[in-house]
């Protein structure tokens, strides 16, 4: 594969209302400030038009959620599924448009595209069935598509699940299903942190939840009354197997902080090899992103996000 067919990119996956659309918008301002050539694809067939940001490529060209209910008579789930299966039996269309995209006529690249998938907030599509995973597989295979896109998976996952231990542990669980299932350089992240305590004051340090720390701590919060103890077994046994992959930790995000962004983003090419090649957007993200060797550095990647929190919490009690 020739250097100039190289492509790299993210695809934004996780859980409804997690803020995958948002972060899309968000972090292509971001990168596009950063002097990166930015585009963001729309996965989603059931994204409606107030889009908060304008897609490069728009997958309800090609399927959409609205339509194939009405014609097939099917729910949101099943119609949903139905649209992904097709993308994927018609995959060439999106290689297509990406290729169009990215390349110019005589076959350069364009201004070295980087790449933003929004998916659909369906989790069947992530941790079992196959469409959206073959879909990822055409793209990163370069005798299929031909070009090699590098691609990271960026999970979202809503923070409010902090604030129960049984939907956290849900949560762990789906996340790890992902990283397995999807088979992509993976990034975890905790959204909307800003938010976290929104339902409540949260059990344990924000550190806690992000690195995962001894589970049973967490599942000592789950009540002990016989109406639970099903429950509270079952959470348990998951909790114990996502312990023993030890592969599941959370990046904070908080979308009106840009620290959090770009911390992450530093995560993210890592993950897909991207700040090998572009060194100078490199060294701006390291110009803003905190000198971690000055403090503790497990200290440093939550304590702001701590001090915050605390900070809410002793006026909240004044």
């Amino acid at each position: 594969m020739e250097k100039d067919r190289v492509l790299f990119g993210q695809i934004v996956v996780g859980p409804p209302g997690s803020g995958k659309t948002t972060y899309c918008a968000t972090i292509s301002k971001y990168l596009n400030k950063l002097g990166r050539s930015t585009h963001v694809i729309n996965l989603d067939p059931g994204n409606d038009a107030n889009l908060p940001y304008t897609p490069a490529i728009d997958v309800t060209q090609l399927v959409s959620l609205e339509e194939t209910m009405k014609t097939l008579n099917l729910g949101p789930n099943g119609g949903l599924i139905y649209c992904m299966e097709y993308l994927d039996k018609n995959n060439d269309w999106l290689i297509e448009k990406i290729d169009k995209l990215c390349f110019s006529g005589d076959d350069k690249l364009k201004s070295r595209p980087y790449l933003i998938f929004d998916s659909p907030g369906q989790v069947e599509l992530y941790v079992h069935n196959n469409a959206l995973k073959n879909v990822i597989q055409a793209l990163t295979k370069s005798k299929v598509c031909g070009f090699d896109l590098r691609l990271a998976s960026v999970n979202l996952v809503d923070s409010f699940y902090a604030n129960d231990p049984g939907k956290f542990v849900s949560a762990l669980l789906n996340s790890l299903a992902t990283m397995m299932h999807l088979e992509l350089p993976h990034i975890n992240v905790l959204s909307k942190v800003d938010a976290i305590e929104k339902f409540g004051p949260i059990k344990f340090n924000i550190d806690y939840y992000c690195e995962v720390l001894d589970l049973n701590y967490l599942i000592d919060q789950i009540a002990d009354d016989p109406f639970m103890v099903k429950f509270k077994q079952l959470s348990k046994a998951i909790s114990e197997i996502v312990e023993s992959y030890g592969l599941v930790t959370f990046a904070p995000l908080d979308v009106n902080d840009v620290k959090t962004m770009f911390k992450l983003m530093r995560l993210i090419d890592r993950a897909n090899g991207h700040f090998l090649l572009d060194i100078e957007s490199e060294e701006k993200v390291q110009e803003i992103y905190e000198e971690t060797q000055k403090v503790d550095f497990d200290y440093a990647k939550y304590m702001e996000i701590r001090e915050r929190l605390i900070s809410k919490d002793e006026q909240d009690e004044s």
